[in-house]
């Protein structure tokens, strides 16, 4: 793993474990997560292999992501306050994302020594996997597949929380004196 490896990995880390203080739903918290997500795709993702079983790994770890980002999205907390949505990352939501994170460096540093690479290439073969690239995009598009589908979540909830507030100021009835 190169250096660059390690800071965008600490980074994702850190842009959950910021979100465990509550702030405004706003285009920042939107977009820096997937800059950085984008970023490591360009950086890693060259193509996706589709040969033997590739599609099958690449698909497993995707629809992993993805559970993990329906789970995190569901166990964030969206609320309305002071006339805007506010979000934070529970407990719960910031262990998900860093188990998730936890396994994709895991599986790079040990893929980066001579046994893990010997034991990651003995079952490549076994189940008909064909290269390094398939790997690379199976843990790249679990990570974008958990970081898109928790935002979208986010974003869905909170415009279902602001229409509903906004209906609810809609149909109070008017104080009278």
């Amino acid at each position: 793993m190169t250096i660059s490896d390690w800071l965008i990995d600490v980074a994702l880390v850190l842009v959950v474990l910021r979100q465990l203080r509550e702030e405004r739903l706003t285009l920042r918290t939107v977009l820096l997560p997937l800059a950085l997500i984008g970023w490591a795709a360009t950086a890693y993702l060259h193509d996706i292999p589709t040969a033997g079983n590739d599609h099958v790994l690449i698909g497993a770890f995707a629809a992993t992501g993805v559970a993990f980002g329906l789970a995190g999205g569901l166990v964030t907390r969206v609320r309305h306050a002071d006339g805007h949505i506010r979000v934070r990352a529970t407990p719960v939501a910031a262990a998900l994302w860093v188990i998730s994170m936890g396994f994709r460096l895991g599986f790079a540093v040990c893929s980066s020594h001579p046994s893990g690479a010997a034991h990651m290439a003995r079952f490549s073969v076994d189940h008909d996997i064909t290269g390094e690239q398939a790997w690379v995009a199976a843990l790249v598009l679990m990570a974008f597949g958990e970081v898109v589908v928790r935002l979208a979540l986010i974003v869905v909830r909170g415009t279902i929380l602001q229409a509903r507030v906004g209906r609810q100021g809609r149909n109070a009835l008017p104080v009278t004196p």
